[in-house]
């Protein structure tokens, strides 16, 4: 396909724009997606830092999305007009992290720009990308594109630690940080039956979770929080706690706040260090501390039924832009006064 495209780029300290640039094309196993629905996830942070080179065109802006396959270099496992995810682009596909659903631990990663050749390489924030065909799974017929789009950031890190640490009804559940990936815990973690105790202090986030039909909704800044949360679990802590926040306190009260025998999993980026003290917080406690990036791509049909099933996944979208008004779009998200934003293309 030939011809030029739209991207959102960085064009300085708290400034977003569009660019041109050609329309990529597919080589070998990678296909030329037409991007349909665009989530949002922490792009926001490098928008508030101006963060990008002087032309502004090689700012590689988001990593979700949903889309139809348009063209293909060979035959692949997708074809033209099939509705996809985009999981990623570069996991080699042949290592075992790979063959085992787990690519985002592939240390065979391909270089995008390297491959392609692409003097100007670029992210989801655009109205083409090339993707891996492995890694392009097809939504069902019965799911939207917004629907489908949720199966990475917004479902994703949240259903793989729930899968991990084997959430059920009869777990009490601690979620820490109500951003657009710990209200996707909230739809994972009420699709599992579990009861939630939720811990944010933006007062939007809080109401939000709140209408998704979380009862108990705790501000961070309380300084009896621990003693709350011991008195909603009989004195015992919860079984399970998540931390969807990323900073120190946030961990820390995951690990304080969970039972003996219990399990703490960290999905959340975390620049600092958490200081565990390794008798009380974990061989006396008995703690199961779990690192989870994502699921495994051989549960992508779960996700999907999730999607399909769960009543609250609209109240995890609670925003829509073209992405001509991406400007807009990102000092939302870093007001965080929103849950999942969808942006469109092609507006």
């Amino acid at each position: 396909m030939e011809g030029m495209m739209r991207k959102a780029v960085i064009l300085g300290e708290r400034k977003a724009g569009l660019v041109e640039m050609p329309i990529p094309k597919p080589k070998e196993d990678w296909v030329l997606v037409r991007m349909q629905v665009i989530p949002m996830c922490t792009e926001y942070k490098a928008w508030l830092r101006g963060e990008g080179n002087a032309d502004s065109r090689m700012n590689i802006l988001g990593h979700e999305g949903a889309g139809e396959v348009v063209e293909v270099a060979q035959p692949c496992g997708v074809k033209v007009g099939d509705r996809v995810v985009l999981m990623g682009a570069g996991p080699c596909g042949r290592c075992e992290y790979c063959r085992s659903g787990n690519f985002l631990h592939c240390s065979n990663q391909t270089n995008y720009a390297q491959f392609t050749g692409e003097t100007e390489p670029t992210g989801a924030y655009a109205q083409y990308r090339l993707g891996s065909a492995w890694l392009c799974p097809q939504i069902p017929d019965d799911i939207s594109y917004e629907q489908g789009s949720m199966a990475w950031c917004g479902l994703g890190p949240s259903f793989g630690a729930m899968q991990t640490m084997n959430v059920g009804r009869f777990d009490t559940v601690l979620i820490v940080g109500l951003g657009p990936v710990g209200l996707g815990a909230v739809v994972n973690a009420s699709y599992l039956g579990a009861r939630i105790i939720a811990v944010e202090g933006v007062p939007w986030r809080m109401q939000r979770a709140k209408e998704m039909g979380v009862e108990i909704v705790l501000s961070p800044d309380d300084p009896d929080i621990v003693a709350q949360i011991q008195a909603q679990t009989d004195g015992l802590g919860v079984t399970c706690a998540l931390d969807c926040a990323g900073n120190v306190p946030a961990e820390r009260l995951c690990i304080d706040t969970t039972r003996a025998k219990g399990k703490v999993c960290f999905i959340a980026e975390c620049s600092d260090d958490l200081p565990i003290k390794v008798s009380p917080d974990m061989i006396r406690k008995g703690l199961t501390i779990i690192g989870q990036w994502h699921y495994s791509l051989n549960d992508f049909p779960k996700i999907m039924q999730v999607i399909r099933e769960s009543p609250l996944l609209d109240l995890q979208i609670s925003h829509r832009f073209p992405m001509s008004r991406i400007q807009e779009a990102l000092a939302l998200s870093a007001s965080h006064e929103c849950a999942k934003i969808l942006l469109d293309p092609w507006r």
